[in-house]
């Protein structure tokens, strides 16, 4: 049985755990809202760009289309940009999204593809190097950025479209985890090459107008492809800090009320050893007394 003294420490070690965790539900509970901030002024352009996108890529087909759209016309390599948080305690965000790339890694391998990783935060990568580290190609490193801007997103995307260039892979894919509340984050998978406007995404009803482009609409897709590979990327960075933000606290919420219950469970251990112990010594002096 530990001792009164040892009860005190352990009481004591919780009660500054509480406070640490409780201190991290604050911050993450502000920088939450200014994540959330962030991707929602994000989203109408990312779907007016995958308008824009969706409604010149109709009248563009075949070898006049930029490669960027049109791809290699195989699909033997795949490149999986993993995206997931620098830091950790924030519950099972990023273990959900490396779950989904696991998976995704074993439907391709069945399928006889060759599989490539560029890793976008530490936690992923130290997560998938597990099992899957001779697959990992790249690493980009964004705990440099105090706030994600379009930059963060650039210097994936100028990664991307290099091994692109290279002909490094075929199909590109992106993971990362969508932010739908507090408690609740979607890992997602989105394609970024050959780029395919979102699910959803519609040309617009041009009501019988029509319209001449100048220049082409090929040219045009070439300009406007990188910039809609690095606002698909930008956003789903976005997500993931609102994400990230939204499961550490839950998860420091969490920690913070089973610390609570803990110190409730050691004080009441604490108490009864306590009144064991006077009992003990009021029946030795009685026990004493008596036989005096």
């Amino acid at each position: 049985m530990p001792s009164l003294k040892e009860f005190r420490n352990r009481i004591a070690s919780v009660k500054s755990t509480q406070k640490i965790t409780k201190a991290m539900q604050m911050v993450a509970a502000a920088k939450l809202k200014r994540a959330q901030t962030a991707a929602a002024a994000a989203g109408p352009y990312a779907e007016r760009m995958a308008t824009v996108i969706a409604n010149l890529t109709n009248n563009v087909r075949g070898d006049s289309a930029p490669l960027l759209l049109r791809g290699t016309g195989k699909d033997e390599v795949r490149l999986l940009v993993v995206a997931t948080s620098e830091r950790g305690l924030c519950g099972g965000f990023n273990t959900q999204i490396v779950r989904l790339v696991r998976e995704h890694i074993a439907q391709l391998q069945a399928a006889g593809k060759t599989v490539k990783i560029l890793c976008v935060g530490r936690k992923g990568r130290d997560q998938l190097k597990r099992l899957h580290g001779d697959k990992i190609i790249d690493f980009v490193d964004l705990s440099g950025y105090k706030t994600l801007d379009a930059s963060a997103a650039a210097l994936i995307g100028d990664k991307v479209r290099a091994l692109f260039d290279q002909g490094s892979f075929d199909v590109c894919t992106l993971f990362y985890s969508k932010f739908r509340s507090v408690i609740s984050q979607t890992p997602t998978a989105q394609q970024l090459i050959p780029a395919t406007p979102p699910d959803g995404a519609r040309a617009p009803d041009l009501k019988g107008a029509i319209y001449s482009y100048e220049p082409s609409e090929a040219a045009i897709l070439e300009g406007l492809l990188p910039r809609y590979v690095d606002g698909q990327i930008f956003r789903a960075l976005l997500e993931n800090a609102a994400g990230e933000q939204g499961a550490r606290m839950s998860a420091m919420d969490n920690a913070t009320r089973n610390a609570g219950d803990m110190i409730k469970k050691l004080s009441l251990r604490y108490n009864r050893q306590r009144q064991a112990n006077i009992t003990k010594e009021l029946i030795e002096i009685i026990s004493g007394a008596e036989a005096l």
